[in-house]
């Protein structure tokens, strides 16, 4: 069995971290180039940036934090926010990024999800996926939530993985920050109908969290972040209990 992967996740605006819950209420969590550094020296098997403010205007100031964070830690990371085409790729991947995700542009045209694979490699492309629990069904959600869809989330996956992207990361936006677990039934149901790796995001608050995603909710790799960058779990200790537990990870 492949190890599971725990990845920190930097939401990066304005050239800082922020956290907030359910999408909202963002805080400082610190400066991204230190925490990365962190991350890297202390058992991180990933890292994720987001740019969850991203605009044109404002790319070539995330390439210049990928280039600075490439250039401090020696793990693979995976950078996002605002890209919507080839040269947005190009440019991250030669400031040293070594994946990158997209959301709202690639429901906005699929095909750019056929265009990226085919250039760089399925390896390099991570396809975000936010969705809401909204009667009964998940619901796909753009622009970092505010945007409701009519796209449902495991048909969305389904397209998604048939297009070439080669992971998925889905957030539930209800769990988002509640540090109440992760919604580990509607990432099951993704596990087991997908052929492509899954990233749980959302609601990890205890290490148990992280050991029911991996067994309930079948996740290949986690995603946190304030239990990580306010310290109340370390990397080291959740790794430890999680192969107590029978989950194989990297020590």
């Amino acid at each position: 069995m492949l190890s599971k992967r725990i990845i920190p996740c930097l939401d990066i605006k304005n050239g800082r971290t922020v956290k907030g819950i359910n999408f909202l209420d963002l805080r400082d969590a610190g400066d991204p180039v230190e925490l990365a550094k962190f991350y890297s020296e202390n058992g991180a098997d990933e890292l994720v940036f987001l740019d969850i403010s991203a605009t044109a205007e404002r790319r070539k100031t995330l390439a210049a934090l990928v280039l600075k964070v490439a250039e401090t830690i020696n793990i693979p990371f995976t950078v996002g926010g605002g890209i919507s085409s080839v040269v947005d790729v190009e440019i991250l991947l030669n400031n040293g990024a070594d994946k990158v995700s997209i959301n709202s542009a690639a429901v906005k045209n699929p095909q750019l999800i056929n265009e990226l694979a085919s250039k760089f490699g399925s390896q390099c492309i991570v396809v975000a996926i936010d969705a809401k629990l909204i009667k009964g069904k998940w619901i796909v959600h753009l622009v970092g939530g505010k945007v409701p869809t009519d796209l449902d989330l495991f048909d969305w996956a389904k397209e998604v993985e048939q297009r070439g992207a080669g992971e998925i990361l889905f957030t539930s936006m209800d769990h988002d920050g509640t540090k109440n677990g992760f919604a580990n039934e509607a990432l099951a149901k993704l596990s087991t109908g997908l052929n492509i790796p899954i990233i749980a995001s959302g609601g990890a608050g205890t290490i148990q969290h992280f050991t029911d995603t991996f067994k309930v909710g079948k996740a290949d790799a986690a995603l946190a972040a304030s239990v990580f960058h306010f310290k109340e779990i370390t990397i080291s200790e959740l790794k430890n209990e999680l192969q107590t537990q029978g989950i194989p990870v990297r020590i």
